[in-house]
């Protein structure tokens, strides 16, 4: 939203905002809680009592057949934010596992200090979630609920994002903090793809035998005294998985949120496999605390939506078929699952919105997919968009510049292709006035990728033809020096702890260990590596 469109709308909303201070405000039947720390940065939740739901309700339907939309303004008018807020069941289901309630959402990551005004909007009416349809009417009862409240100074230090602020898109080659203006390269794995295939999450089940769900034992003594779990104490493999990254100065790390059909055929958020238009809120709400946990521990979200067995109907495979979301289209499938994604995950404060792996759609496809995230996303957040190694050139080339509202790249290419590719697409997104933010997160063929250190599990380099040393030369300093963004480590099929199956992370120390040399390099020299061009000549 423009600017100046902002600034009318919280011009008008201070006007006809009732005075309120406290955190509960009632308007009719409607009552809304504001609940978090009520810090700069740090989570605030907006808890609507609304209409009472099932997540498998059809008639009405939570998810498609209420729209309910929150506004956020800062005293001064600027900034206004229009959030997506969702149907939460009773508020607590990832503890209480509910499936039902009367309990709706909306998220913000304040940006400034001082007070702040929200005002609900609230629509019925069926697929309203979808669009502004004609038919859709205002439910009284929580339509036009408004109230304040008031932000204090973050108390957070170190790698918390909370310390930092929300990491956007800047029009530069890097992502920007708001809150310290530091710039951001990022080093973390790739892999698992299926990280969100967690037994102990709930409705998360296997789909093929091949590929069992993951229980992280291997990182259950990383989780420490105080650190989130859920339902009696289920979660610590997979937070003691995100304490180890941490702790070896890695600061991001990707996942995919859809992967029906796919080569793991394991992650979905909805209620089953092929219910798009019901979604999970229990486990919805326990991928949130995983977030939540990941981002005070500095570590950057990248959402891959899906994979490319999702991109279309297209295949031959049958099992595939009811995978793809409106045959590629941004129908109302698509709509519903990317308005759900920035609903719940949007506040996140460092992350990235990936329109798919390995994406084979159309051009007009990806720009309508870029586009609607720039849309119902209230922030300057990364979209970026990865694609075939071979088909890199006619994917990318149709969508530079405001030929689309893609920020970056993902890309996919041998390891020591690294630094021309890189440097490839920064140069030609730079000479169309639109920088890319530029990573590389996958090295190798499927089968291959970044070793594991030579002797763990028995392993030895010499049947790959190169080892850990060439990905860090060729791949994590290639990348950087091309004026690229940073990498994402992707683990081959046939490697020690693969790409659907890792469970141990340890099993790449040494790697980690060059990546957090990297990384501290830059940083503690104070090398100004936003401001740099490549000089290879």
């Amino acid at each position: 939203m423009h600017t100046i469109t902002k600034l009318l709308i919280a011009l008008l909303f201070l006007f006809f905002t009732p005075d309120a201070h406290a955190t509960v405000y009632a308007l009719q039947t409607g009552e809304v809680k504001v609940s978090g720390e009520l810090k700069q940065w740090h989570k605030v939740t907006l808890t609507l009592n609304g209409p009472h739901a099932d997540e498998r309700d059809q008639d009405p339907n939570p998810f498609t057949d209420y729209r309910m939309t929150v506004t956020f303004w800062h005293e001064s008018g600027d900034p206004v934010y229009e959030v997506p807020g969702y149907f939460a069941a009773d508020g607590v289901a990832g503890e209480s596992g509910a499936t039902n309630g009367n309990k709706w959402r909306a998220h913000i990551s304040p940006d400034k200090t001082g007070k702040w005004y929200f005002k609900i909007s609230f629509y019925s009416g069926s697929m309203s979630a979808l669009a502004e349809v004609p038919w859709m009417q205002p439910v009284e009862a929580y339509h036009g609920t408004a109230g304040e409240f008031t932000i204090g100074t973050t108390d957070k230090t170190g790698r918390d994002f909370r310390a930092k602020g929300r990491l956007e898109y800047v029009g530069d080659h890097h992502l920007q903090f708001q809150g310290t203006y530091e710039y951001f390269l990022k080093a973390g794995p790739d892999a698992p793809e299926t990280f969100l295939a967690y037994e102990e999450f709930d409705g998360t089940v296997a789909h093929r035998d091949d590929v069992p769900l993951k229980d992280y034992d291997p990182h259950i003594d990383d989780w420490n005294e105080g650190d989130p779990t859920w339902r009696d104490g289920r979660g610590k493999g997979i937070i003691g998985a995100l304490n180890y990254l941490a702790g070896k100065g890695l600061n991001a790390f990707s996942f995919i949120t859809y992967n029906a059909g796919g080569d793991g055929d394991n992650v979905w958020p909805f209620v089953e496999r092929d219910s798009k238009f019901h979604y999970d809120v229990s486990k919805l709400d326990q991928w949130q605390l995983v977030f939540d946990h990941a981002q005070s521990l500095g570590l950057y979200l990248h959402f891959k939506t899906q994979e490319t067995e999702n991109d279309d109907n297209t295949s031959g495979n049958k099992e595939v078929v009811p995978a793809a979301l409106d045959g590629g289209e941004l129908g109302p499938e698509r709509r519903l699952y990317y308005r759900e994604l920035v609903a719940r995950f949007g506040y996140l404060l460092a992350l990235n919105w990936n329109l798919g792996e390995e994406n084979t759609q159309t051009t007009q496809q990806q720009r309508a997919m870029a586009r609607y995230f720039d849309e119902i996303s209230p922030y300057d957040q990364n979209i970026v968009l990865h694609t075939y190694p071979n088909q890199q050139h006619e994917v990318y080339a149709p969508l530079l510049g405001d030929n689309s509202s893609l920020t970056g790249v993902s890309l996919q290419n041998n390891w020591a292709k690294t630094h021309e590719l890189t440097l490839h697409w920064v140069n030609k997104s730079a000479y169309v006035n639109k920088p890319w933010v530029v990573a590389n997160d996958e090295q190798g063929n499927y089968k291959t990728g970044v070793p594991p250190d030579p002797g763990y599990q028995g392993y030895t380099a010499d049947t790959l033809g190169y080892d850990l040393h060439d990905i860090r030369k060729q791949t994590l300093w290639g990348n950087i020096m091309a004026g690229g963004a940073g990498v994402e480590y992707y683990f081959g099929y046939l490697l020690p702890e693969s790409d659907l199956h890792l469970e141990d992370y340890r099993s790449r120390d040494r790697t980690w260990n060059y990546c957090r040399h990297a990384l501290d390099f830059f940083r503690n020299h104070d090398i100004p590596f936003w401001e740099m061009t490549n000089v290879n000549e």
